[in-house]
Parts: C-alpha cells; structure tokens; sequence
C-alpha cells in the first residue's frame, strides 16, 4: 500500500474513531441505541466514507500527507464538534503534546519565551524573554537577542514552534545557540545544558502596598494551588489580598478546587458539575481556610474563563471575598478529554459548571457565529433574562453568562497610538538599543533625557508621532520603558512589578480592600447570629 494511501487511511480510521467515541458519550452506551439511532448512525459514516473517497480520486490536486491531515484535523472533526458547542474540541497530535505539557507546567529546555518579529524585510526569531533561574537566564541571555541557529542548523524560515523544538530535549543534554545581539560585531555562541523548566501558573505575588498581597494567576495547571499556597505562605501576616485573574483562560478542575479550598470554610461547596452521560458531581473544601482571616478582592475582566470562573463564583456565592472588574467570559462547559489515539485526543463537553448558589456559568452560545460568540461579545446587564440566585449573606447574584461583579471596573481602551507603539515593539526594541550602551540601577527613573532618547528612536524608525501623543498617556510611556529595561537587566519578575505598581485596574482593586472587609465582618455577624439561634 502507498505511503499516502495509508495516511489517508489513519485520517479516514481517525475520524470514524472519533465519531464513535463522540456517539458513545452522547448516546452514554451504544446497545442502549435504538435501531434507528444506530442506522443512522451507519448511514451518516457511510455519507462521510463516500464523500472522502470522492474528493480523494478527483480533486484537483494530489491529496498529499499535509492535505490529508488538514481536511481531518483542521476540517471534519473540529466542523463535527463545533456544530455541537464551541469548546469541544480536537487535538492532533503537535497540539495534544502541547496540552499535556500546559497542564503538568513543567517541561524539559533551556527556559526562554520567543516570537517572530519582521526585522528589516525579514522574519526572525527573537528572544522574548529568558525566565529567571533557567540555563538561559544563568547564561546571560537578553531579551531582544536575535536566534540565529540552533547545533547548527540556522533557524531562517523556521517559525517559533520549531525553534522552540529544537531548544528542547532530555534534561542534562547541550545545546549550542547562536545569537545576533544589538551593539555586538559578531553573533555571541551559548552552550546551553537543558534542564527542568517550571512553567509557574502564579507569575507574580508581593506586597503591591503596605500589609496587601498580590498574586497573579496566569492558568490553572497540576502546580497552581501549590504556588498559591507558597506565596500565600511568604506574605505572612498580611491585611487584605487581591488575587487578579484577568485574562486566566482557566484549566484544571481539581486545581480550581484547591484553590478555593484554601479561602473557604471546610464542607463549603466549591463548585458542582451536571451531564447527562455520567453522574452529577459535587465538590467540597475539604479542609478550609487555616489562620487569621483578612479582605480578599478578586480581579476579573471579559476574559476570565473556566477554573478562573469556579474560583470566583465559589468566593463570591460563599461572601468570602468581594469580586471586581467586568463580567467574565462566561465559560461553564466541562471538557472530558479522551484519548483517541497514542497521541491525539478528544476534549468533548459531558458537563455544565454550577456555582455554589446554583447559578449556571455557561453564556448562550446558540443561534450565534464561532466569531462572534470569542470576539463581538456584548455586554450583559445585570438581571437582563438571567437567572437570580442569592449568596449566602443574601446577596443578589446573576447566572447564565459569566460572574457578574460586586464591582465595575472597567479595563482602560488604548488609542491609536499606543496600538501603534505596541504593533512596532517599540519598547521592547528600545529596551536593547538602550542597554547596548547603558546600564540600569534599581533607582532608576525614565527623566526627560530618556523620554527625549526614545522620541529620538522612534525617529530612527520611522514610527510617526507628535509631542501631543506623547504627552497625552507619558505616565503609561515611561511605565512601559522602565518595565522594559528592568526586564532586561534585573529579570521578567521585576519588569511585571514595575507594570503592576503602575497598573490602574489593579490600583483602583486595592480601594475595595475596605468593601471587602465590611463584606467579611457582616458574614461574620450572621455566622455568628446563626450560630446563637441554633443553640
């Protein structure tokens, strides 16, 4: 048998496989069909076998390898399961891999985050950013730095991902990489040894003012609740707490769950989950919130989803903590994933998210494009043909589309010109033309000298902008060159703090630390009377 002719029989296997675990969960066993159902079912993979076969013998062109993959995994399965809902979804096997690697948050490499960026009139692989403590960062990698082979083998044409495949392999093995650096004659050569990379889900925790903690939760992986914990931990006795969860996609159920464990009473439900296919579940703090209680503020915007989603609502249905920022993604469907072979696999919907007041998390999805239910999402008013429920306390909540806050705040729109500094990388550009020359100190302050040496840059490269422009968001200009230096000269951690000192959402999420504590003295108070009336 030819070499296409078996990989399109693999697609063709692939995709029946699929639809009969797809039929399966739905249908919950297959003897419990009726005949029909089942002849149906015959018949509509005979329609698809049929079609396959039709559009194999006479389309234009060869259906090579890369064709037939596409038409399976980018066409037949992701078409099939999103007629169904738009979080179903299939993996082949580049991003199956990807997805194990997220979720255990740790993988073997040299520890460096890349991109493609147009240089010139040509495409390179440019060093985002090394992350602290990793072979990358110990070998004086930059920010900025230009990838220019990799053992060898030069990376132009590459993308990213196959750079980034090339950079990893098995702990305590080497690699050379060749790097062009701005202010450099000659491309600077690192023999990197692979190690262990932890890919922290909480990127940033300290003291963003006097006795108020500030964690950030970029995802929920194996090792999220353990890092909270730990930067819980190293704040000791603190005064309030604002975790920001704005733009947190979600992740792990259990991990969201241990999470709010951490906050809650023992014996408070976390979160439940209820399917058709398989048994509702209930899930509990098991052991509770340990120590001196204190305020906690939850930041949220339109694209805190899932886990992130669970962690809110079971903070906020249970008054535990005082929710801000804007109405969340609204994303409530449990993703069961199968494996369907050695390395793909199937993320198809068994569940709905409730949170501990009932409230359905899920947004409508019907009657609307995949485009627009992701992108053109409009505003929910409160109480707008939602469901109501009630907090513990008594307090009106909304169901059916996200978790409403306590407390709007909404996320400042850049303009025209700050999309255009961001498009350009200005910053980031300048960051290593700067330090081509210069260092930074700890105390350093972005002054007039510099503001006028990076007007000078923009000039250089040809990006427009008058004195107007500039002076009309200067506080967010020099946040964002200071952010950028101390990136490169001190680590990615300095430069996240130095953008969340500045950072107004999180500024104004701090003034609610009061709210909240007015929210957790009258739980408090109606524990107590509970408790009194029940003697």
């Amino acid at each position: 048998m030819a070499p296409r002719t078996r990989r399109a029989l693999f697609s063709a296997t692939l995709f029946l496989t699929t639809c009969a675990i797809l039929g399966s969960v739905i249908n919950q066993k297959v003897a419990a069909q009726s005949a029909s159902d089942e002849s149906t079912l015959r018949d509509s993979l005979h329609s698809f076998t049929n079609v396959y076969s039709v559009v194999e013998q006479n389309y234009a062109e060869p259906l090579t390898g890369d064709k037939t993959d596409k038409a399976i995994y980018d066409g037949a399965i992701p078409g099939m399961l999103h007629v169904l809902d738009p979080h179903s979804n299939f993996y082949d096997p580049k991003s199956y891999a990807q997805m194990r690697e997220d979720q255990h948050g740790k993988y073997y490499g040299v520890g460096m985050s890349i991109q493609p960026q147009l240089i010139g009139s040509v495409m390179k692989i440019v060093v985002l950013t090394p992350f602290e403590g990793t072979p990358s960062y110990k070998a004086g990698i930059r920010p900025g730095d230009i990838i220019v082979s990799v053992d060898g083998k030069a990376t132009e044409g590459m993308d990213s991902a196959a750079v980034a495949t090339l950079l990893k392999g098995p702990k305590g093995t080497h690699v050379a990489v060749a790097m062009d650096r701005e202010g450099s004659s000659k491309p600077l050569v690192f023999d990197l040894i692979r190690d262990e990379i932890p890919r922290n889900s909480v990127d940033l925790a300290f003291l963003v003012r006097p006795g108020i903690g500030y964690i950030h939760v970029t995802s929920f992986m194996e090792t999220t609740s353990r890092e909270v914990g730990d930067a819980l931990d190293k704040f000791g006795d603190i005064k309030g707490l604002v975790i920001d969860l704005r733009g947190n996609p979600g992740g792990l159920l259990n991990e969201a769950v241990n999470m709010s464990d951490k906050f809650l009473q023992k014996g408070q439900i976390v979160v439940s989950q209820k399917g058709r296919a398989f048994p509702d579940q209930v899930y509990r703090a098991t052991h509770g919130e340990e120590g001196p209680k204190y305020p906690i503020v939850v930041l949220v915007n339109r694209n805190t989803a899932s886990a992130a989603e669970i962690v809110s609502g079971a903070l906020q249905d249970h008054d535990r903590a005082l929710i801000v920022g804007e109405t969340t993604f609204g994303k409530g469907l449990v993703q069961t994933v199968f494996q369907v072979s050695e390395n793909t696999g199937l993320a198809l919907t068994t569940y709905h998210y409730y949170t501990p007041s009932g409230r359905l998390i899920q947004r409508n999805y019907s009657n609307i494009s995949l485009y627009d239910y992701y992108y053109l999402r409009d505003g929910v008013e409160k109480g707008a043909n939602r469901e109501v429920k009630l907090t513990d306390s008594g307090r009106t909540v909304y169901g059916g589309g996200g978790i409403t806050p306590d407390e709007t705040i909404d996320t400042p729109k850049p303009n025209q010109f700050e999309d255009s500094l961001l498009q350009h990388y200005a910053f980031f550009n300048f960051s290593k033309h700067y330090l081509a020359s210069h260092t930074v100190a700890k105390d350093f302050q972005v002054d007039d000298a510099v503001l006028a040496q990076f007007k000078d840059f923009l000039k250089s490269k040809s990006i427009d902008y008058t004195d107007a422009d500039i002076s009309g968001v200067q506080d967010w200009v020099k946040m964002s060159i200071k952010s950028e230096l101390f990136t490169s000269q001190f680590g990615q951690l300095e430069g996240l703090k130095i953008r969340a000192d500045w950072d107004p959402e999180i500024s104004k999420a701090v003034t609610f630390v009061p709210e909240a504590q007015a929210l957790a003295d009258h739980t408090k108070n109606n524990n107590v009377k509970t408790a009194s009336l029940s003697h």
